[in-house]
């Protein structure tokens, strides 16, 4: 053969070969085709078959948005209803998906209504299907449900639920409000004390994490129980007040002077002039008793614009005032006050121990202690009993915030009670229209009250006199043009009286023993927080 020719032949077997590769290659890839076809065809049959073998498929799901499209003659049975006289009842519940836990073909679900929970569960069987279950495991924690569900009797108490004696056996779910798969913070660690999360290495959520999102940590049983049994210290307060013959006023909070003549006052524009924020309804009051309303109260807030970052401070809180005239001595009115603030404490004791338990198990305390009649000292004896304790002081110092808190220790050691009153201030430290102390002028007819070692009530008998008041403002250095029409409503004849102004946040901090008035405000003011 010639060396052309044996060049052709090799290249014809090179071709030969590459063509066998080609086709080979070719055979895979018919072959792989071929195979992910039939996987397809395989998948889509089943899934077919799974969808016409899915008899529960119209008892679950997700539903349209309720836009008031009909009225459902469905009565909603409440969580903390459900009890064991329910048990082998069909009902149906609308709550929020706590927690949910898939295992084999069952799904464990704890669901929650405000501070109430229930178990309930998901299996496969003759109501449910595999499908069912496994939407009911996929349902995003805070999503809210409604459940169609067979109450039943648990054997073992589920200490885990406030709702111990029964479960649920869910026969229908339907996604009522999707919540999305990711929270700003997990629930069960915004209720986790704060050593155990330390101690197991669990998280807990410090304050401001959930100040910031405060709608989510409001719907702990915390928060919950905490602002339920605020609105009974309201409840109370109102109550008491009206059966002792109290009017309650509305009293404006925007003002033309400063109503404690302090700087600590927020201005604000008000058309071609200047306004401002009440500190205080004193001024209102004040004239509600001139105008022979006798006994009044107010609810509202209150705005100081103090820079004080601590944990007792708020720019903006609620002021529960009173104001009432007495016959001949201010003590009438601090017997009034007393037994107010004795009620309220007897009735949060009495009707909301579930609120306070729940608080407890987050934030442990002693139970508040008070006595009746309410023990009274006078400011000397505070002095006093400070001073035996070491305690260097004045007898016309004010008390700082320590010694208030170590008086209140004392105070409880000594005749165990978390409140009382402090009678009789020196007149150097309390505020301009003051009555002094006929029998002694260093001191005034003026009080604090206490809870736990903190101040709740600052009061005095004012003085209704208007040349009086005149002398004392002056001597405090105040503009006598910004307060006449204060000190003009005296001069038409004018009970005498006195009052205390109390903060909300405060009381509830102090009667629970938390730590931090932000925790008892539902969205707190303070200088560095204005949002949400």
């Amino acid at each position: 053969m010639t060396k052309e020719e044996l060049k052709g032949a090799g290249e014809e077997g090179e071709d030969q070969a590459q063509s066998k590769k080609a086709l080979k290659k070719a055979q895979k890839e018919a072959e792989k085709a071929a195979k992910k076809a039939e996987k397809q065809a395989k998948l889509a049959a089943e899934q077919q078959s799974t969808e016409e073998d899915d008899f529960a498929k119209d008892r679950y799901g997700v539903s349209l948005m309720v836009q008031s499209q009909q009225k459902l003659d469905r009565v909603l049975v409440r969580v903390q209803e459900l009890t064991p006289e329910k048990a082998d009842q069909l009902i149906w519940v609308r709550a929020r998906v706590h927690t949910s836990r898939a295992k084999g073909k069952q799904c464990f679900l704890v669901l929650r209504q405000q501070q109430f929970n229930v178990q309930a569960l998901v299996a496969v069987g003759d109501r449910a299907s595999k499908q069912m279950v496994k939407f009911a495991a996929n349902i995003s924690k805070e999503s809210i449900v409604d459940v169609e569900a067979m109450v039943r009797k648990v054997d073992q108490k589920i200490e885990s639920c406030s709702q111990q004696e029964v479960e649920l056996h869910i026969e229908r779910i339907f996604v009522i409000s999707q919540a999305e798969p990711r929270l700003p913070l997990q629930l069960e660690d915004a209720v986790r004390p704060e050593g155990e999360g330390d101690e197991e290495g669990r998280a807990t959520v410090n304050q401001d994490t959930k100040l910031d999102n405060r709608v989510i940590d409001l719907r702990t049983t915390t928060s919950q129980a905490i602002f339920r049994l605020q609105s009974g210290v309201c409840q109370l307060f109102r109550d008491t007040l009206t059966n002792k013959g109290f009017v309650e006023i509305q009293t404006p909070k925007i003002i033309s002077a400063a109503s404690e003549g302090g700087a600590n006052v927020f201005t604000v524009s008000y058309f071609k002039t200047s306004a401002y924020l009440a500190q205080s309804p004193q001024l209102y009051k004040q004239m509600c008793i001139c105008a022979d309303f006798d006994k009044v109260f107010c609810v509202g807030p209150v705005f100081r614009a103090e820079d004080s970052n601590t944990h007792r401070h708020l720019t903006e809180f609620v002021g529960l005032d009173i104001e009432m005239a007495f016959n001949y001595h201010y003590h009438e009115v601090i017997d009034s006050i007393t037994d107010t603030m004795v009620q309220i404490f007897k009735g949060l004791r009495d009707r909301f121990q579930t609120e306070i338990q729940t608080v407890n198990k987050q934030y442990p305390s002693e139970p508040f202690k008070f006595l009746e009649p309410t023990l009274r000292l006078e400011y000397t004896e505070g002095v006093a009993m400070l001073r035996a304790a070491g305690v260097e002081m004045g007898d016309e110092e004010d008390l700082s915030t320590p010694n208030e808190k170590l008086l209140g220790r004392l105070v409880k050691e000594k005749y165990d009670t978390d409140f009382y009153v402090l009678d009789k201030y020196p007149l150097a430290v309390r505020p301009f229209y003051t009555m002094p102390d006929p029998s002694d002028l260093k001191y005034s007819n003026s009080y604090d009250m206490f809870m736990r070692g903190e101040e709740i009530l600052s009061g005095a008998q004012r003085i209704h006199d208007a040349q009086l008041l005149t002398e004392r403002a002056t001597h405090h250095n105040i503009d006598l043009e910004k307060i006449k029409a204060y000190i003009d409503s005296f001069r038409y004849g004018a009970p005498p009286h006195a009052g205390g102004g109390i903060g909300l946040e405060r009381v509830t901090m102090l009667y629970l023993g938390l730590h931090n008035v932000r925790q008892t405000s539902m969205f707190p003011r303070d200088p560095k927080r204005l949002t949400p």
